[in-house]
């Protein structure tokens, strides 16, 4: 077969196999007329190539696994060196989770530090967070930590539930100086915890999406995301760009201003309810779930 023939059944590029024909792993015969002739085992070939590629392994590291098929071999993976050549692989690959993993533990101790350069805070003056039913959020663009955008202005259709909080801690990290004098502060890994657990109950009751949203940085919340295993994203706002679109009350911890504890119901853009105050975040979850199931059953209610 030709060299276009080849690259359309492998899914490849002509220029891919010219460079595999250049290292001497899919070599085609040179016919009277002076074109290329791939065999038909080159297609078989050029699979192995691209399936160990995809593993990680090099252009080169496929020679012996090429070198075997060429040989008439029906197990690729019982030589000595396609066996070496798995090792090295694996070994070149936790060097590299091993570098990349402290690279990302590094920018995560530059993210959390720079959460809490935020300028210290008292509540915020006037702030009434009842007061919020029927205003229409404004784009406030984030990135949760699943990496996808964020606009809280365009939510989507259905019931969006936001529930805001002050601060998660970690695992042998010393919470901030004053956190126990705000009321309800404690409990918000409990609280995340219940969302994650009755996730499926919050969506079937009418929330089309859940997100959890504090000061916090991208790394103290991927660090949560990943220790509970949530199923839905939270939002770092370490600039409290929320607070204050819709003065939301926040309070000082520290060298830290943090939000209160809020839950927010949003639909068709606007804020639908506010919980607030939260005095037992372990539980509230629970009337968030009552509050959408009867919000539901309401004749005229919004469609998740």
């Amino acid at each position: 077969m030709r060299v276009g023939e080849l690259a359309r059944r492998t899914g490849t590029t002509v220029r891919a196999l010219r460079y595999y024909e250049s290292a001497g792993l899919v070599v085609p015969r040179r016919l009277s007329n002076g074109y290329r002739e791939y065999d038909p085992i080159a297609e078989r070939l050029v699979a192995q190539i691209r399936e160990l590629m995809a593993l990680g392994l090099t252009v080169e590291e496929t020679r012996p696994f090429v070198e075997s098929i060429a040989g008439g071999s029906d197990d690729t993976d019982v030589c000595a060196a396609a066996v070496a050549t798995y090792r090295s692989t694996i070994t070149n690959l936790q060097e590299r989770i091993g570098k990349l993993t402290a690279q990302r533990e590094a920018l995560d101790a530059r993210l959390d530090a720079a959460a809490t350069q935020v300028v210290p805070g008292s509540p915020a003056e006037g702030a009434d967070p009842a007061a919020l039913v029927g205003v229409r959020l404004p784009s406030l663009s984030f990135y949760g930590t699943d990496g996808r955008p964020v606009d809280l202005g365009a939510l989507g259709a259905g019931r969006s539930v936001i529930f805001v909080y002050p601060l998660t801690g970690r695992p042998g990290v010393d919470l901030p100086n004053g956190l126990l004098e705000i009321h309800g502060a404690r409990g918000s890994t409990e609280q995340a915890a219940w969302f994650r657990d009755h996730h499926a109950e919050l969506r079937a009751a009418g929330a089309a999406r859940v997100y959890g949203l504090s000061a916090q940085s991208t790394g103290y919340q991927r660090e949560l995301v990943h220790r509970l295993r949530l199923p839905y994203p939270l939002i770092p706002d370490p600039r409290l760009t929320l607070a204050d679109a819709l003065r939301l009350p926040t309070r000082a911890a520290g060298d830290m201003t943090l939000y209160e504890r809020l839950t927010l119901i949003i639909a068709n853009g606007a804020v639908e309810h506010v919980f607030h105050p939260i005095p037992d975040p372990a539980s509230h979850p629970l009337h968030v779930m009552r509050w959408l199931t009867k919000r539901r059953q309401a004749p005229g209610s919004v469609a998740a």
